[in-house]
């Protein structure tokens, strides 16, 4: 198993070759003799599926349920991205483990071993939420570039704005796979603009500093639910957050970026390391970065948040007068904008691998590229959907998250199927806690989003048609 072929039919238009492969299990082999810190370093420079997941989880949901945290709660809540995205790894390295140990396509493994209502609810999924996301992203990007161009002293449309992030959306999506070059490439700009999130929101912080060290210590503390004086509830930001950190999207996305770069056995590890280094470590710099600049200016700070209508672009203009009119606002503004044009391009990818697995359409075809465009009328959020403001954009996050669960048990399913992983199913107390916390994550997911349906469905619902 751990010499196997890659896989015919990849969704990869340049697999790597099998020497290259060869010659890269013999240095995973020599790793294992370094020392955890050598090995660590050295697997910084091979990682890369775990960035595709801080692309795409670092959206318009992520940005918009940290922001209302930071300004309703101070540093109250900032426990709730790490400890979502720690219920999310849990999940993503089972995932991990089971592709990688059998070579077997996802959906087809759903199919075969956890039965087909897993398997098209896991593919169903990560096309609806890519397509119902696709429309508050574009609003989100649009609304940035115009705020953009009046701190420049330009007026540009929101039509427009959405008109640019859809050209450099198709331009990168249809990119991915070409060549070993391009997806190197791609997989770097996802790096840069990863980091270059963290960066942006990192200088808003060093400018507006640490308000409280003791709150902001005690703030990483797990399950604590804080009250607001606007009114807010804290059960909306933890259930949003927990919605936000893994969509169904990436859940189909991950492992066949782990297959198209001819991962297996060998691999198990560095995929395992590239979830900690490359989605929960950004990840919560980024999230903790956002909560912070935002409780800067308005829970520590001197302006006023009501508690319904902060959008990240008001949020943005309200910071300018913290960090500075100019720079500042474009600084913010650009971590915004990141955040927006990764998840949409992404989401893009993730439609295209979803018609090749259950059309049957070959990776790099026109139909496969029409499949990426799947979810482009979502660039009507431009237009349509003018008004961003927080309490429409974390309940969206929320409906997203029903997509989740059906997938979830479907893995779990899959985790303990012998016939289907053989001798590489985890066995003991290692196999127990796994799959303990794979269950604990379905469970924490689940009973949040009913929870939030029941009690908080019919004001959001009267909020937006009333």
């Amino acid at each position: 198993m751990s010499d196997r072929k890659p896989i015919e039919g990849l969704p990869s238009a340049s697999a790597p070759s099998p020497e290259e492969l060869a010659a890269e299990v013999e240095w995973l082999r020599e790793q294992e003799n370094s020392s955890g810190i050598k090995r660590a370093f050295a697997f910084l420079r091979k990682g890369g599926p775990g960035y595709l997941q801080s692309a795409l989880t670092l959206g318009g949901g992520t940005a918009a349920t940290m922001l209302f945290a930071g300004a309703a709660f101070g540093y109250g809540l900032l426990w709730v991205a790490p400890v979502s995205m720690v219920l999310g790894v849990i999940m993503m390295s089972a995932v991990a483990h089971q592709t990688l140990s059998t070579g077997l396509r996802p959906f087809e493994a759903m199919r075969r071993y956890a039965g087909p209502v897993f398997a098209w609810g896991f593919a169903g999924g990560a096309v609806i939420s890519s397509i119902i996301w696709h429309f508050a992203q574009y609003s989100l990007g649009a609304a940035v570039i115009s705020d953009m161009g009046e701190a420049a002293g330009m007026e540009i449309s929101r039509g427009l704005g959405g008109a640019m992030v859809l050209a450099i959306a198709i331009v990168w999506a249809f990119a991915y796979g070409k060549s070993s070059r391009a997806l190197r490439y791609f997989e770097t700009s996802l790096k840069i603009l990863v980091w270059g999130i963290v960066a942006c929101f990192g200088l808003v912080v060093l400018k507006t500093g640490i308000k409280d060290p003791v709150a902001l210590f005690k703030g990483y503390i797990p399950f604590q639910f804080p009250e607001s004086d606007s009114g807010v509830q804290a059960s909306t930001v933890v259930v949003g957050g927990l919605a936000a950190a893994v969509g169904a999207n990436m859940l189909f996305l991950y492992p066949y970026s782990l297959l198209a770069r001819g991962w297996g056995r060998d691999h198990r590890r560095l995929a395992h390391f590239d979830l900690l280094a490359g989605m929960f470590v950004p990840y919560m710099l980024a999230t903790s970065l956002m909560v912070i600049a935002t409780a800067n200016a308005f829970y520590y700070g001197d302006l006023e948040f009501s508690g319904t209508r902060l959008s990240p672009v008001e949020a943005a203009q309200a910071l300018a007068s913290v960090v500075g009119e100019g720079l500042g606002r474009w600084i913010f503004n650009l971590g915004i904008l990141g955040m927006a044009v990764s998840s949409i391009i992404l989401q893009m990818v993730c439609c295209g691998f979803v018609a090749t697995e259950v059309l049957g359409w070959k990776f790099g075809s026109p139909k496969y590229r029409l499949a990426c465009l799947l979810p482009a009328p979502g660039v009507l959020g431009a237009v349509l959907w003018t008004d961003v403001a927080l309490w429409v954009a974390v309940p969206t996050t929320l409906l997203c998250g029903f997509m989740l669960p059906l997938a979830y048990i479907g893995f779990i399913k899959l985790q303990r199927n012998r016939d289907y992983l053989g001798d590489d199913m985890p066995k003991g107390g290692r196999g127990t806690a796994w799959l303990g916390g794979m269950v604990l994550a379905t469970l924490t997911l689940t009973v949040f989003l009913i929870w939030y349906a029941v009690t908080k469905g019919p004001d959001f619902i009267s909020r937006l048609f009333g």
